[in-house]
């Protein structure tokens, strides 16, 4: 059963979407909405909308939209009834007592509760004579034991059934544990058995304190080297980072970006809590965006070799994408954090500092990179060079930042800033093309609606998909019409097969007396709330008369009565004469 809808009005009420947003959000009024850079994806131009009036939100950018309470779920990756609870929780209200499907917010308290419990069996077991491979592993690797306690490290030992056997112990079914991705099906169909075995292990612990999935080290040779725990109902490794929770609470806007996890460790332990990692897999757009919440710099530290350097590249593009300022740390003799700040004993937290403070920006950087494939002294290298130069600053949106990198690099290479400046503006020209080749792609996307998982069918008809696009906002915003827009437009008039889910719906919301937006994060999906939402807010800035009402009620009748060339054909006189009946009565 859903929640009760005087609940969702007042949670809504009490709940500002003003408010909320804007502890994520810078936010700026424009006219009666208010806007902002999405938390969602980086951008540098805001077009992340809220619409007080209706208490909803719409990106332009991204198309994500919603009300508060998907709001919440976006924000702080919760299902829907999560997302009521924190909302309720922070305005002072008690969730009804029954009445409402609570079963996936109920697996997820399971899947934390069987992380937490695996988190401290594998710490206990680190401990223990099984464990003592581990144990040497992280104190040979420098660990403190303050540091192995502050981070929950642990061990699992190479019994593919420890695990399992302790959680069952401890009440946890064996769907729990394979949901929780702590362990696998067996291929016979006979059980169930670990998934990490002979590992040092790495708790990831979300903002809220919950601990949410796991890393393990093999003690072996064997491949992978590092194993992770795959996506689950509380995880998503794209979209999480390792220590976050300890660098969100320094109080500083600059985050260390490290290769992986002992080099966070490492780096903590010398004094810098700033740091974090990302989960086994390369910086993703959703990470990126997820530093920017916490901070305005970052700095990466990653490591010398090839994949480090490739992995630095893409980084920058990522960050800079999502607004933030980037430096990038280049360790002496190639090392990664953990080994410098060994190699410096008991100096190596001072050593640190002074790299990351003597540490260049990432035009800087890449302009260093660029400068070390070629030999300077021949001249078509200088050619090479400076042609790579002008890719690099073609990228810089700030023009006053071009002109002084022009200087240096003319004064480098003893021509005219002018000569560089305009290599840049030619390399400028050609991104621009590009850009506008790809946004016209995009159109072309759109318009063929091949993405479009809500609406495929929306782009077929593009003349009845805006007039039922227009008739649902018109409804949405003047639910006094009902009766009479149903007595002009049946359902089975509807082409759009969303958009005729929707008309049924929010009649029968309206005929019944309720809100017709009130329950739409918890009825439709995300990607189906946000197309709701856009709709009603790309139609409201709209004059909608009653003259414009008949005109799209006249569209969809006529769509509806049109009579094919294959159907006139096959249609007996008779049909055809009642067609044209038809047409004529619904023009009266």
């Amino acid at each position: 059963m859903p929640l009760p809808e005087g609940f969702l009005s007042e949670l809504k009420m009490r709940n500002d979407i003003t408010d909320v947003a804007s502890s994520y959000v810078n936010l700026k009024r424009r006219g009666r909405n208010m806007v902002g850079l999405c938390p969602f994806h980086g951008e540098k131009t805001p077009s992340f909308n809220i619409y007080t009036e209706n208490g909803s939100f719409y990106c332009f950018g991204c198309g994500v939209g919603g009300d508060v309470i998907t709001f919440i779920m976006k924000s702080e990756n919760l299902d829907y009834i999560d997302a009521v609870k924190f909302l309720a929780q922070r305005a002072g209200m008690e969730m009804p007592e029954s009445g409402f499907d609570d079963s996936m917010s109920l697996l997820k308290k399971r899947i934390y509760e069987a992380n937490r419990e695996a988190a401290r069996f594998f710490y206990s077991q680190l401990y223990a004579k099984v464990g003592e491979i581990g144990l040497n592993y992280f104190r040979q690797r420098g660990l403190q034991e303050k540091t192995i306690r502050h981070f929950g490290l642990g061990f699992a030992d190479d019994n593919r059934f420890s695990l399992c056997n302790h959680l069952r112990s401890k009440g946890f079914k064996d769907s729990e544990i394979v949901t929780a991705n702590l362990a696998f099906n067996s291929k016979s169909g006979k059980g169930i058995y670990d998934r990490f075995n002979n590992r040092v292990m790495f708790p990831i612990i979300d903002l809220r304190g919950n601990v949410i999935a796991f890393g393990g080290r093999i003690m072996t040779d064997e491949k992978p080297k590092y194993l992770n725990t795959s996506d689950t109902p509380v995880f998503e490794k794209s979209a999480n980072l390792f220590s976050l929770n300890n660098a969100k609470n320094t109080g500083e806007r600059t985050l260390i970006l490290c290769e992986g996890y002992m080099d966070v460790i490492a780096v903590n332990q010398a004094g810098f809590q700033n740091a974090v990692a990302t989960l086994g897999t390369a910086l993703t757009q959703k990470q990126a965006v997820l530093m920017k919440r916490y901070a305005d710099e970052v700095i990466i530290c990653y490591d010398a070799d090839e994949a480090g350097q490739k992995a630095t590249a893409r980084a920058i593009d990522l960050l800079r994408d999502a607004g933030l300022t980037i430096k990038v740390v280049s360790i002496p003799q190639g090392k990664d954090p953990d080994e410098f700040i060994k190699s410096k004993g008991s100096s190596g937290a001072e050593a640190f500092k002074n790299v990351l403070e003597c540490s260049g920006n990432d035009v800087e950087y890449r302009l260093s990179k660029s400068k070390s494939k070629y030999n300077m002294k021949l001249p078509e290298s200088r050619v090479a060079y400076v042609n790579e130069c002008a890719g690099i600053l073609a990228e810089l949106s700030n023009p006053a930042e071009r002109e002084i990198y022009a200087s240096k690099i003319s004064g480098e290479l003893e021509i005219s800033k002018e000569s560089v400046l305009q290599l840049v503006e030619k390399e400028l020209k050609r991104k621009t093309g590009n850009r506008r080749k790809k946004e016209f792609r995009t159109i072309q996307t759109k318009l063929s609606g091949r993405d479009d998982k809500v609406t495929p069918d929306r782009y077929k008809k593009p003349r009845v998909t805006s007039a039922e696009e227009a008739l649902l906002a018109y409804l949405l915003n003047h639910p006094d019409k009902l009766n009479y827009i149903t007595s002009r437009i049946d359902e089975n008039k509807i082409q759009t097969g969303f958009y005729k889910k929707l008309y049924i719906y929010f009649c029968e919301r309206i005929k019944n007396g309720k809100d017709p937006l009130n329950a739409v994060s918890g009825d439709f999906t995300a990607e189906e709330a946000a197309r709701i939402f856009q709709i009603v807010n790309s139609y409201s800035s709209r004059i909608a008369t009653e003259q414009s009402l008949q005109e799209y009620i006249d569209v969809i009748n006529d769509e509806f009565l049109k009579l094919k060339t294959k159907d006139v054909a096959n249609a007996s006189m008779e049909d055809i004469q009642e067609q044209l009946k038809r047409i004529r009565d619904s023009h009266q």
